[in-house]
């Protein structure tokens, strides 16, 4: 089996492109061609090694997302991200910590390995990390249980368990990784209202700021989900009320609340896309379940991110009038494209 993906690599480093140059370049904003080339090369390693090609990219968009939320990271900009650190790669134990001789890094159970032939298990070559990495997967087994096992082992961390799988789910039902259209949080005919309410005091609970923006609109307005994602969270709480949490591609956490009800069919592990009903605007919250009208009907709209270490709240209102202003572009260029066709 190893020789058979050494040999693999190599012709795809040589003859069929897959690989791009020997920097391994790749612009700030990938282009689709490195898109294409990144989940096909994911999609043979799958073949070859048994491991799911949706684990792979996971783990490889995780890594792209903690990079730029991370100052203390270097980003990557080549076809894989998936960065290594030292001493997994070499072994704690081991006195070079820049070690490249298999023999040795195996001696002092680092799971560095040579990927591509070279007698050489560099840390910086991006066939030798996806190689160590399935590897190291492997040993652990190709289920989705012994998977998630194997990332605990090297993450340590719940939520970088839980962000990798939900992004491979994703991936495993839109059969891509080309997933960054974006949709307005409301119909663009609906009645709403919005300002740029982050950071602002709130009593309820306790003196505390806002996370998030504040989106006005009568009852039963409904509320679109502004990303492909993976339900995480629904149900009650009693700030947010019927209040629902969706982790994008991107590893942004959507989360929308005061919610009058859910829209029929969805729960906790479904996949949605851009635009699709997540549930309509009420005024529930603050309080027990079922505490409604305490306040007008809106909807609560919060963004996170997740760094690694962390989980932090950042300020949604700039998105949303981004979103906002393409969802109105596409609309104005089908009304012009249907009356140029009659």
């Amino acid at each position: 089996m190893r020789k058979k993906i050494l040999t693999w690599l190599i012709i795809c480093t040589l003859f069929t492109g897959l690989i791009p140059s020997a920097t391994y370049g790749e612009s700030k904003h990938a282009t689709k061609k490195n898109i294409i080339e990144r989940q096909r090369l994911l999609e043979k390693m799958e073949t070859l090694t048994g491991i799911p090609w949706v684990y792979l990219a996971a783990i490889d968009q995780y890594e792209r997302n903690v990079q730029r939320s991370r100052r203390d990271f270097h980003q990557s900009n080549g076809l894989i991200s998936i960065t290594i650190p030292s001493d997994k790669w070499c072994g704690t134990l081991n006195p070079d910590q820049k070690d490249t001789t298999p023999a040795s890094i195996h001696f002092f159970g680092g799971m560095g390995m040579d990927g591509d032939g070279d007698k050489k298990a560099d840390s910086q070559n991006p066939l030798d990390i996806l190689y160590s990495m399935t590897h190291y997967l492997r040993e652990r087994g190709v289920t989705r249980d012994d998977i998630r096992i194997g990332l605990w082992d090297y993450y340590q961390h719940p939520v970088a368990v839980d962000v990798i799988t939900h992004l491979a789910k994703i991936y495993t039902v839109f059969h891509t990784i080309k997933l960054n259209e974006r949709s307005f949080i409301m119909p663009l005919r609906s009645k709403y209202t919005y300002h740029d309410t982050w950071g602002d005091r709130r009593g309820f609970g306790g003196l505390r700021i806002h996370e998030g923006t504040d989106i006005f609109a009568d009852y039963g307005t409904p509320v679109l989900s502004t990303s492909y994602g993976y339900v995480e969270l629904m149900g009650w709480n009693r700030f947010g009320g019927w209040r629902m949490g969706i982790r994008d591609g991107q590893n942004n956490y959507h989360y929308y609340a005061h919610l009058s009800s859910f829209k029929k069919g969805i729960k906790q592990g479904s996949v949605v896309k851009p635009g699709d009903v997540l549930g309509y605007v009420g005024s529930s919250g603050y309080g027990p379940p079922g505490t409604s009208g305490k306040f007008p009907p809106h909807l609560h709209y919060g963004m996170y991110k997740f760094n690694g270490r962390n989980t932090f709240s950042f300020d949604p209102y700039p998105y949303l009038k981004v979103w906002e202003r393409k969802a109105w572009r596409k609309l104005h260029a089908r009304q012009r494209h249907r009356r140029s066709h009659g």
